[in-house]
């Protein structure tokens, strides 16, 4: 359940939009905590904070904040404006946005009878981070094009909490962040995968779109109790929708859990047991013992889907110059280099679908 707390702000670290990292002092000593003020307002030194301490207790690696639930003494102004789509729904911090595909939208026309995708290629992976280096793959070999992030909501709900998003975006890696389901604070909302994949064609103009949740992956050791499962449903989606599915494979020779090295679990059941629809699943040429291991497990998907396999060299090169620091379950590029490989193959994998 919750754990709460009052605080008073001691100083504000830093901010990217959407979000305010603050140091707070509570009873126990001072905490780190996220604020996101479109949704609490913008908390100044001196504030006093109300915070929802959980993911701090339970020592969570990617949420490891006290999360600013409100401003007592200073309450946000009441949104104005059109937008009727209500996101984390009764939950406290229930927030209205305008969504892309509702009647008030200027969108609407565009996505009302959309049904099409128009053979965009659309990479999915099971976690967030992979999105960075998928891109590294993809601009190495195709400059200038232009790729959007769908956010599913098994990870984070609000796209605020990624700094990897808001510099990308600054940095024109991505023409927009898409929203979905309960997940919100996207450049675009929108209801479903679906209409996500809609928008990121015919509202942002996405050349290829790429699918993950958000950041936070939940997974509970068993064969189907992981949010990553969605990565299936988003290949059925990009299928349903006459879009080309990429299937980015989790790979790791990094990870201490017997059931995540080589091709993990997770992408087994994703793409083996839910994706019904055929995807092009990238398997990098890696060299040695753990090449030859990863091509063998990844074979079993070939029953359902195309195994391509895709050559690395310049992707270590490529990844090093990623605009923001690449990290997975806290270890970084060099030390779980197959796991950003075999994401940024995928990238250009998908890049070769463009000429």
């Amino acid at each position: 359940m919750i754990r709460w707390r009052k605080g008073e702000v001691v100083r504000v670290r830093r901010e990217w939009p959407g979000a305010v990292e603050l140091d707070v002092a509570v009873a126990e000593g001072e905490c780190r905590a996220l604020a996101y003020p479109p949704l609490v307002g913008r908390p100044e030194v001196g504030d006093t904070v109300l915070l929802n301490t959980t993911a701090l207790a339970m020592g969570l690696g990617t949420g490891g904040y006290a999360m600013v639930v409100a401003v007592p003494d200073r309450l946000p102004q009441d949104p104005s404006g059109p937008g009727h789509l209500v996101k984390a729904r009764y939950t406290p911090l229930q927030a209205t946005v305008l969504g892309a595909d509702e009647q008030g939208s200027p969108h609407h026309e565009a996505l009302r009878e959309a049904d099409s995708v128009d053979g965009m290629p659309v990479v999915v992976a099971d976690l967030h981070s992979a999105l960075p280096a998928i891109l590294c793959g993809l601009y190495a070999d195709s400059p200038g094009i232009r790729v959007a992030y769908v956010m599913q909501d098994g990870g984070a709900l609000p796209a605020w909490f990624s700094m990897s998003c808001a510099t990308l975006r600054e940095r024109d890696w991505l023409c927009g962040v898409v929203t979905t389901g309960q997940s919100f604070g996207g450049d675009v909302e929108a209801v479903t995968l679906h209409t996500g994949l809609l928008a990121a064609r015919h509202v942002l103009g996405a050349d290829v779109a790429v699918v993950a949740q958000g950041p936070g992956n939940l997974g509970t050791g068993t064969r189907w109790g992981f949010s990553g499962v969605a990565a299936g449903e988003a290949v059925n989606a990009a299928a349903v929708l006459a879009g080309r599915p990429v299937a980015a494979l989790r790979v790791s020779e990094g990870d201490r859990r017997e059931r995540h090295v080589g091709v993990s679990h997770h992408s087994l059941t994703a793409y083996g047991r839910v994706a019904l629809a055929p995807a092009q699943v990238v398997v990098p040429d890696l060299p040695g013992e753990f090449g030859a291991t990863v091509r063998e497990q990844a074979a079993a998907l070939a029953t359902r889907h195309e195994i391509v396999t895709v050559p690395v060299d310049g992707l270590h090169e490529a990844l090093k110059a990623s605009p923001v620091r690449l990290s997975t379950m806290g270890r970084g590029l060099e030390e779980d280099l197959a796991y950003f490989v075999t994401s940024a193959a995928a990238g250009r994998h998908a890049a070769s679908m463009l000429s």
